[in-house]
């Protein structure tokens, strides 16, 4: 087999690699600016330059050649090679920063380079903290500059696009952006304008940036030249929690992460997986950290004479709903789960509700053709469509839906804005008492009679099947006003949190929201009832649904987390995918 020795380890290897890569699949470093693993290989930064070579092999006898000292001649190349270009070869000998004081030197004087006219502005540098520059010029750059010139100065606060702002004297120009939008996107928004050091990256004269995923090239960029607009000066990134999460504003399920600072999502960036969305998503699924702290259904709320909406406590919206289901048979209520809920939600309503002899739940799926690109921006724009069908509730157009609420004398909904996304109007929902089970007060909660409002996907863990049939989680990230990070052992804590008081203004009360999660509802209402229903964690209720619906066999949370959620069987299901 193959082999390569790195700063004096041998590695066997097969097939095709390029030495950084290899090297960083090791577990090893070596800096770097302008790689990156899904795009192009430029080779224009010159920071991970390698000292290469080659052990000396005889032509006729195959037989390595030896030293004095029995050890294998090298036939070094005659200059630095730049790992991320460099293919390995079999007897190819590497030696990183780490062995050889040449390639530190390499790297350290190219630092050096970059830093001329790069800004010293980290203290009011939105990338501070978590800056490849700033890590690299700590690690492997100079200990000063030996050029004291005046630096050029380039345009600053350039709004390229509604979602990315650019100021081009911190570019240092590794074209990331640029390739992006050439190789991933392919919409050829950007390009390098200008020459020497002088240039920088640009849109056409009166284009602007408005990629759908324009975003992304803020998360490359390795220095704070492109920033994402509304995220701007709002916090730092020691400040943040990071949760991974699931990006719930369409079918895709991109893998995400959660940033939070005094329980309010600030931010959403993409987290890798292969198997999803490669280190990718589109910019709409960032905009759902308004979904998260905005407009959010926060106690609950009832209508009293047909009037306006009012506040009312958690025990009389539990007596309320249990008088409504008393005073009615089980054919009178229609449940009507959602794709826009998770697997556990909907498993749960429909269980609860069957044991009190209402028909299966009812979903109608979030589809609009036409929307969907081909990558990550699919027509369906609900996460857990698959989920509902996989769960075996019952799939229901448009008229069907509308038919079955005006027969139905009470109607409970899950977590579906129904209304606004018009599958029926207000004024269907007027001869029938509403319940929504709500996370945002959405025209159908406020079209509903009794509204409970639930936690959403950045306050629970629960899981949800993509448009591919891929089952993933997420993770709590925010607390509700019954719920504490430092006792709930999935929630990471932050420095804020552990060292933040009522007193701080970095903490708040007001940004926790007065909501429970839906099994922990269906649990007070069920002891209200006598019913025999209890769980105690949506884990419970998807060992419950692995072990009861064959579809689900052998899901666990700690699965999904092991492999970036887990591939299910979706032979027996109509899949809807553009």
């Amino acid at each position: 087999m193959p082999e390569v020795f790195i700063d004096n380890e041998r590695y066997e290897f097969e097939g095709d690699h390029m030495a950084l890569q290899f090297i960083l699949d090791q577990g090893m470093e070596v800096p770097f600016f302008c790689y990156h693993p899904s795009m192009s290989i430029p080779a224009n930064c010159r920071q991970c330059m390698v000292k290469a070579g080659q052990y000396i092999k005889d032509d006729e006898t195959g037989e390595y050649e030896l030293d004095e000292n029995g050890e294998r001649k090298i036939r070094w190349f005659p200059k630095m090679q730049t790992s991320c270009a460099l293919k390995l070869q079999d007897g190819m000998v590497i030696q990183t920063q780490e062995t050889s004081e040449e390639a530190e030197r390499a790297q350290k004087d190219t630092l050096e380079l970059l830093l001329i006219n790069h800004p010293l502005d980290c203290p009011i540098c939105d990338q501070a903290g978590e800056c490849p520059l700033q890590i690299q010029t700590y690690k492997y750059g100079p200990e000063g500059s030996r050029f004291e010139v005046k630096k050029v100065h380039k345009p600053k606060r350039v709004e390229l696009g509604p979602r990315v702002t650019l100021d081009a004297e911190r570019c240092i120009n590794c074209t990331r952006c640029v390739r992006f939008t050439e190789e991933i996107s392919e919409t050829n928004q950007l390009t390098i304008v200008s020459r020497g050091d002088k240039n920088y990256p640009m849109t056409a004269p009166n284009q602007e940036f408005d990629d759908p995923y324009s975003m992304n090239t803020v998360d490359i960029c390795p220095v704070g030249a492109l920033t994402s607009t509304d995220f701007r000066f709002k916090a730092r990134v020691w400040e943040m929690n990071q949760t991974p999460s699931i990006d719930i504003t369409n079918g895709k399920g991109c893998n995400i992460d959660l940033w939070t600072r005094d329980n309010q999502v600030l931010r959403i960036t993409p987290r890798q997986n292969k198997a999803v969305n490669d280190y990718w998503m589109p910019d709409e699924g960032r905009s759902a950290y308004e979904l998260f702290n905005e407009n959010r259904a926060s106690r609950p709320s009832i209508k009293l004479d047909g009037s306006n909406q009012s506040n009312t406590s958690w025990n009389n919206a539990i007596e309320t709903f249990a008088e409504t289901i008393e005073a009615h048979s089980g054919d009178d209520v229609l449940v009507i789960g959602s794709p826009h809920a998770s697997v556990e939600e909907n498993y749960a309503l429909n269980k609860f509700f069957n044991l009190l002899g209402a028909s299966n739940a009812r979903f109608t799926p979030h589809i609009i053709d036409g929307y969907g690109d081909g990558f990550l921006i699919t027509d369906d724009q609900a996460p857990n469509t698959n989920g509902c069908r996989l769960l075996n509730l019952n799939e229901t157009d448009h008229k069907d839906l509308a038919t079955a609420i005006s027969k139905a004398k009470v109607c409970i909904i899950l977590s579906d804005n129904l209304v606004g996304r018009k599958v029926v109007a207000a004024s269907d929902l007027g001869n029938t008492y509403t319940i929504s089970f709500a996370t945002n007060m959405t025209e159908t909660a406020k079209a509903s009679d009794l509204v409970i409002p639930i936690t959403c996907v950045a306050e629970h863990a629960a899981s949800y099947v993509n448009i591919d049939g891929r089952i993933q989680r997420s993770f709590p990230a925010k607390e509700t006003k019954y719920t504490n990070r430092r006792l709930n052992l999935e929630m990471s804590e932050g420095r804020l949190d552990r060292y933040g008081t009522n007193f701080d203004n970095w903490v708040s009360e007001e940004h926790k929201v007065d909501c429970l999660p839906l099994w922990d509802f269906l649990n007070k209402l069920a002891e209200r009832l006598g019913l025999d229903y209890h769980v105690n964690h949506s884990r419970t209720i998807l060992a419950e649904i692995s072990s009861a619906i064959p579809s689900f066999e052998n899901v666990t949370f700690e699965k999904m987390d092991e492999q970036q959620g887990i591939q299910l069987n979706l032979d027996n299901q109509k899949i809807k995918q553009k």
